[in-house]
């Protein structure tokens, strides 16, 4: 399991913690994100974006296009699996999958343990897992992820890009698509509305 650890400049690793993107975020593609933060170290940042669906594309098309079931087996998949949600996780690697999961589901050698109730998996038998019904409790899928390179992330805090605090598993596995934005930002004890108008006046 990731363990936290401190900067020198007395700034915790954010492993298992969310960023939330200020109101003068400058980069677009992150304008309003929710990202949960996979792997933080002096090295650079990992997260998936959680708030941004991907468009005409749904976990039945997905596995259908990744030849894990042919096209007639779609009827017969878990009802949950076609409910499964699908993110655009991020500018990096959009062609490629990464399963945020429950703690229940665990390949060796593959399934990264992020905290006590996030685990990440970006191989494809975790998709297989879940076509079997086989799969985690709860689940959802990124296409692609967020990077930082080194000491990147620790300037953009730092310059007020983002705002950040704890994870747990209901903003991620329960919470709908478009509200986890002004979720988060409550549990940070900031009014979305306040934040606004702070950002009107700035």
């Amino acid at each position: 399991m990731i363990q936290s650890t401190t900067f020198d400049a007395g700034t915790t690793f954010l492993d298992g913690q969310v960023l939330v993107a200020m109101p003068g975020m400058t980069d677009e593609r992150f304008a309003r994100a929710v990202i949960y933060i996979c792997a933080h170290s002096s090295e650079g940042a990992m997260g998936i974006v959680l708030n941004r669906p991907a468009t005409n594309v749904n976990m039945p098309d997905l596995l259908v296009q990744l030849e894990i079931i042919p096209e007639i087996e779609r009827i017969r998949l878990p009802q949950k699996v076609g409910q499964m949600q699908v993110l655009m996780g991020g500018p990096v690697e959009t062609s490629r999958g990464f399963v945020l999961h429950s703690p229940d589901f665990h390949i060796s050698q593959s399934t990264l343990p992020i905290d006590d109730s996030v685990c990440l998996t970006a191989t494809v038998d975790i998709l297989r897992a879940i076509a079997r019904g086989d799969g985690p409790e709860n689940a959802v899928l990124a296409l692609g992820y967020a990077g930082w390179g080194a000491g990147q992330l620790e300037l953009e805090i730092q310059s007020n890009g983002w705002l950040n605090c704890p994870a747990d598993a209901e903003l991620i596995f329960k919470t709908s698509v478009d509200t986890r934005y002004e979720m988060a930002l409550r549990r940070i004890g900031i009014e979305p509305a306040m934040l606004s108008m702070q950002a009107g006046h700035a």
